[in-house]
């Protein structure tokens, strides 16, 4: 009977990433606490604007804008795009133009803007 021998395979080096370059880095979970907390503050935010009797008026506007902050924190952050290739932000971006076209077109379609 004959032994096999198995080589332990040689460690890697680690690609070497230019300075000032976010590549390879993911958030610390303090970053992840204060990105929770301020979406959070922001979806209280909205809630307290619903209930407001003044600002009827520029909810929408309001709820969307808020929308569109909350998409790109979490996008941003909690999906890395932060810290990943220009590529995938570019995307990223042209999905959120075409969500908000088509949500104006909706919204235009029902008529809510005019009064």
């Amino acid at each position: 009977m004959s032994q096999t021998h198995f080589e332990e395979p040689t460690p890697q080096a680690e690609p070497a990433h230019p300075a000032g370059s976010h590549a390879g880095r993911h958030p610390s979970p303090k970053e992840y606490i204060r990105i929770a907390i301020i979406l959070a503050l922001i979806t209280a935010a909205e809630v307290a604007i619903y209930y407001l009797e003044g600002a009827k008026e520029f909810l929408i506007p309001l709820l969307f804008l808020f929308a569109v902050i909350k998409f790109t924190l979490v996008v941003m952050w909690f999906m890395h795009l932060r810290f990943d290739s220009r590529t995938y932000a570019r995307f990223f971006v042209m999905g959120l133009a075409g969500a908000v076209t088509l949500y104006l077109v909706v919204l235009l379609t029902f008529q809510v803007f005019s009064g």
